[in-house]
């Protein structure tokens, strides 16, 4: 019997959000001052989360493990960020968008959550505005649209392909305001090792100063996980390569519900792996698709001589090239959703169509868009009978203006002209839908522990649309969360500070100090990356693109058994007490090995593909994924045991009043 309960309001759907906020309880401006909250994670959700509730009173402690707020994984947000405002008169309207990501999740999210997010999107470009982030603008001075895979209208905005950098700079200024006001004070270089629970409730973290090794306690009325995806589970993903699950993790272990964590995101606009020494991945941004044309030769045998270096792929005649997502889904072509468009590239990779020595790289090219372009620019500016080099000229200019920065880092990576030559892209894994279990006020099943952002699962359901990530985190940080956390404050006017010399935070450090020696100290002869790549390896040949039930249940005994040798053969130099990169690492690893685990345990149980879960056994004739929506039509919200293997599901069902739930089509 499940104990979920996501305290979801009644009422018609696009009143219930305003109705919710005029029936919570709040906390006056007075008594915020002697409330203490603590955030951590200072990327979009966090920064943006730690700004608000300072500004509105609130006592604020931010904890992140880079040396700045600036650097967090949000900066690689290259392509926009969505909204409805319909700026183009294209049909767009806070339904639509709405529509757009059930959808797009496969029907799989939280309506109620969803068309919240949907809600509130349009302020977010208000806010960004007025603290002037620099979004792309058109001739008349209005802001610019593109659109994003899984939709019909232009509502992403952006700047250029830096659309996260520029967003977490204007967050990052509003913290430094409130850090400035001593409302805020900014823990860099530290990393949460625990929360802390008293009398059932999250009152404080254990945390580590990265600098020195030191332990330290921070006690506060609620918690706040902004910590981002685990999507370096794979090892190899397009995430910074210091993200990790740990914040989440030890959430998890002290009681919040882990869900869907098998819906993972595979982007299908990344550079192609290019051998065993790489760390990471680089992302191409999904806007590419805008302009961008994707495909591989028709013939078998230009596919051999491209390998071989005997054919440039510009060479080949139209005719001779196959476009297989305009093909496959002439409705949508090349902006089909990120699930559709990855296994597409996948499928025909894998029947022997890859374009690179590997076989796994596609083409994305932008020959058609500088031609058409390059029109349009010579008939704007009167040029009669411009030649053909003209053209691409012109054409090339408009490209540089939309894109520059991403044809540049391509070509600094590949060595490849991607304006001469179309790019190589191929997927990699991007973002992580599942996360720790939330109810509609953004708190985990432990009382005053919250999750926003990436960190939790509330939004996307089995699959995220483009542009919607850096949405959620801003909506959830500056419009959600602010008001959500003051129901359960209020509660708290009375209580005072929070102790930190309690047994309960004395147990908590014990333990972290007892586990950072164990690793300190264990003498293997293994280093933390041996065993990180082959976790990656299991996780990405078992779990990733597709899976299918014999694989699945390999997996879940081999991280396992891998798990285990982590611990008896694991080498950690340095010691405890210092500063000590491998020890952080090492620390990493091993809640990924875990998380490796359960991911493959939920991935197992849910005998259906939807989104980003594509089981085998579970498709159209077609390859298209089918749903059991009979059968499966639940939040999986798992509840730590012990051991991955031992983790209780409970369901929260998912109800659609107001969408007609169909098999997902993109043709």
């Amino acid at each position: 019997m499940s104990i979920l309960d996501s305290k979801l309001p009644q009422g018609e759907l696009a009143k219930k959000w305003t109705n919710h906020k005029n029936s919570i309880n709040l906390v006056n401006p007075a008594n915020k001052r002697n409330i203490d909250v603590i955030i951590i994670g200072t990327g979009l959700a966090g920064g943006s989360a730690a700004a608000t509730l300072a500004e509105l009173g609130y006592n604020v402690k931010t904890f992140c493990y880079q040396d700045s707020p600036r650097r967090a994984h949000s900066i690689a947000a290259q392509g926009g960020i969505n909204a409805a405002k319909n700026y183009q008169g294209d049909g767009d309207s806070t339904y639509r968008l709405f529509y757009d990501t059930v959808k797009g999740g496969d029907y799989r999210s939280r309506e109620e959550n969803v068309y919240r997010l949907a809600e509130v999107s349009a302020n977010i470009i208000d806010q960004c505005v007025a603290q002037g982030v620099p979004f792309a603008r058109e001739y008349g001075g209005l802001l610019d649209n593109r659109s994003f895979g899984g939709v019909l209208v232009s509502r992403t905005f952006y700047a250029k392909g830096q659309t996260g950098q520029q967003l977490l700079l204007g967050a990052y200024a509003a913290m430094n305001r409130q850090i400035n006001r001593g409302k805020i004070k900014s823990y860099t270089r530290h990393e949460m090792l625990d929360v802390v629970k008293i009398d059932g409730k999250a009152r404080g973290i254990i945390a580590r100063d990265l600098k020195t090794g030191k332990i330290e306690r921070h006690s506060a009325h609620a918690v706040v996980i902004a910590s981002g995806g685990y999507g370096n589970v794979f090892f190899l993903s397009t995430n910074a390569m210091g993200s990790n699950v740990t914040a989440a993790w030890k959430a998890h272990k002290r009681g919040a519900f882990f869900a869907n964590p098998c819906y993972t995101q595979i982007h299908p606009t990344c550079i192609p792996v290019s051998g065993d020494h790489q760390s990471k991945l680089t992302l191409m941004s999904e806007s590419l698709r805008n302009d961008g044309r994707i495909w591989v030769p028709k013939h078998i045998e230009d596919v051999k001589k491209i390998r071989e270096g005997k054919l440039k792929p510009t060479d080949l005649k139209q005719e001779d090239r196959d476009y297989y997502l305009e093909r496959r889904y002439p409705s949508f072509g090349n902006l089909v959703p990120r699930d559709v468009a990855s296994r597409a590239a996948k499928e025909r990779c894998d029947a022997g169509y890859g374009v690179n020595k590997t076989g796994q790289a596609v083409y994305l090219d932008f020959a058609s868009a500088i031609q058409r372009y390059g029109k349009e620019a010579a008939a704007t500016q009167k040029i009669i009978n411009p030649s053909d080099a003209k053209i691409k000229e012109l054409g090339k200019e408009v490209i540089e203006n939309k894109y520059g920065n991403l044809f540049q880092m391509y070509e600094k990576i590949v060595d490849e002209n991607p304006y001469e030559t179309p790019m190589k892209i191929y997927p990699a894994v991007h973002y992580t839908m599942g996360g720790i279990w939330v109810d509609y006020n953004l708190q985990t099943t432990v009382p005053g522990l919250f999750a926003t952002g990436e960190a939790n699962f509330s939004d996307h359901g089995a699959n995220r649309l483009g542009a919607s990530a850096l949405m959620q985190g801003l909506a959830d940080g500056y419009f959600v969360l602010p008001y959500t956390i003051g129901n359960y404050l209020a509660d708290d006017i009375r209580t005072g500070p929070i102790p930190t010399d309690t047994k309960e935070f004395d147990e908590a450090e014990k333990l972290q100090v007892d586990r950072l020696n164990k690793l300190a100290n264990n003498n293997g002869t293994k280093s933390v990356d041996h065993f990180h790549k082959k976790l990656g390896l299991i996780m990405w040949n078992k779990c990733g693109m597709s899976r299918n039930a014999k694989d699945l249940e390999s997996a879940i005994s081999e991280i396992k058994e891998l798990r285990e040798e982590f611990y008896r053969d694991v080498k950690v130099p340095g010691d405890a007490n210092e500063m000590n990169q491998e020890l952080e690492k090492a620390g990493r690893v091993a809640d990924f090995l875990e998380l490796g685990e359960l991911f493959a345990k939920d991935a197992l149980h849910r005998n259906e593909s939807c989104g980003g879960h594509f089981r085998e056994e579970y498709q159209t004739e077609e390859g298209e994924a089918m749903r059991d929506d009979e059968n499966f039509m639940y939040v999986a919200a798992w509840e730590y045991k012990g051991e991955p293997s031992a983790a209780v599901l409970h369901k929260e069902n998912l109800e659609y009043e107001n969408i007609e739930v169909k098999t997902r089509s993109y043709k």
